[in-house]
């Protein structure tokens, strides 16, 4: 039949015909797209005790409409890593029923039940004390398992000619690591923070340092990334009395440099941490950079003595280390950066009374974050930076 566009009458025969639901009298489906990529389908019985997701990428960008083509095969991406996460932390991703790659669409387990964590941050609720931890090891098991140290060489070959993805990298090199520090029409931001944008663009050293980090992002193939991890692609919640966490969209998906992925979380953690300060509302939110960082080393650690090619011996693993958390930092500070002043904006701050404050803040923490990567040798001088700027 060749790719198709479904809407929320196609749902039900949608799934009947792909084998996921029989009976389609007793359906029920809504659209829930809030992304700015795809459309999304909650399918239910009419008794609420069954459910599923239906994600479609579309040829554009989805808020922008045909105006901003952009390929479907994003799905494709989405689909492989969603295959490869499976096999090391399936706990952490949704269970997927299915991919169809005529339609790129994937149908998945629907978790209505659960809510975004940026969502439940700026409702004024706390992180709690598994979510950060859980996302680092997420980032460890993903990356070890698809990097040198976990994947034969021949087979990470073939997994890096599988997940080039140059439409999509080069709108984070763009839109992350290069459009906030020039003149461009997708760069917008509150009229109080016109000084400290013209700063920025005019900080040679600033330009310097991204331009470094953008060539390590264009060049590094350590491993497989979720490419857009942040706090509005995690689903937390309860299940069964226990907590649950869950990493969703990971259609930026590519191998590329470790601290992209952490970077991603920690920017979104860091200005989260300025909406709860300027909220007066802040409570672990402090602990959240070290946890994530705990989390991921450790398990890190704690799979090195798999590793694959044994030559990497214990004292690389810690200079590996380093490297992966200057990066991160750096590449944290980028993502601050553009969601102030670049493209696409963080609801943490556009929905405070007054957000220039704290958006003044970020933006000061993410220049020092990209500058001073190598300095900052820990989560506690991360935290007294953050705690000296006015």
């Amino acid at each position: 039949m060749g790719y198709r566009i479904l809407e929320t009458d196609d749902i039900p025969g949608y799934l009947r015909e792909r084998g996921h639901w029989d009976d389609v009298s007793d359906i029920r489906v809504r659209e829930v797209s809030d992304g700015n990529m795809n459309r999304v389908f909650l399918a239910s019985n009419s008794a609420g005790t069954r459910g599923l997701a239906v994600k479609q990428a579309l040829p554009w960008v989805r808020v922008a409409g045909p105006s901003w083509p952009m390929s479907p095969e994003r799905a494709d991406a989405e689909a492989r890593a969603y295959e490869q996460v499976a096999r090391v932390a399936p706990d952490k991703i949704p269970a997927i029923h299915g991919y169809d790659g005529e339609n790129y669409a994937l149908v998945m387990e629907d978790m209505s039940d659960l809510e975004v964590l940026r969502t439940v941050l700026n409702e004024g609720a706390a992180y709690g004390p598994d979510t950060s931890r859980r996302i680092g090891e997420f980032v460890a098991q993903l990356s070890f398992a698809t990097s040198d140290f976990g994947m034969p060489s021949a087979d990470r070959k073939a997994l890096i000619a599988a997940c080039v993805s140059p439409e999509l990298c080069k709108i984070t090199e763009d839109v992350v690591l290069s459009e906030p520090y020039i003149e461009h029409e997708h760069n917008h931001w509150h009229p109080g923070l016109d000084g400290l944008a013209a700063e920025f663009r005019a900080d040679a050293r600033l330009r310097t340092e991204v331009a470094d980090l953008r060539h390590v992002f264009m060049t590094s193939t350590q491993a497989l990334l979720h490419g857009d991890l942040h706090t509005g692609s995690v689903m937390v919640g309860e299940r069964d009395g226990a907590p649950v966490v869950r990493v969703f969209d990971p259609e930026f998906s590519f191998v590329g440099p470790i601290g992209f992925d952490l970077g991603l979380y920690w920017a979104n953690v860091l200005v989260s941490q300025e909406r709860a300060r300027a909220l007066g509302a802040l409570s672990d939110h402090g602990e959240q950079l070290r946890l994530s960082w705990e989390g991921f080393a450790a398990e890190f650690r704690r799979l090195w003595p798999t590793r694959v090619d044994t030559f990497f011996d214990d004292a690389y693993l810690d200079r590996f280390l380093d490297r992966v958390w200057a990066e991160s930092l750096g590449f944290a500070g980028t993502e601050i950066v553009r969601r102030i002043i670049g493209f696409a904006h963080l609801t943490d701050l556009t929905t405070l009374p007054d957000p220039v404050p704290a958006s003044r803040r970020a933006l000061l923490l993410g220049r020092e974050l990209i500058v001073r990567r190598t300095e900052l040798t820990g989560p506690d001088e991360v935290r007294a930076v953050a705690a000296s700027l006015s």
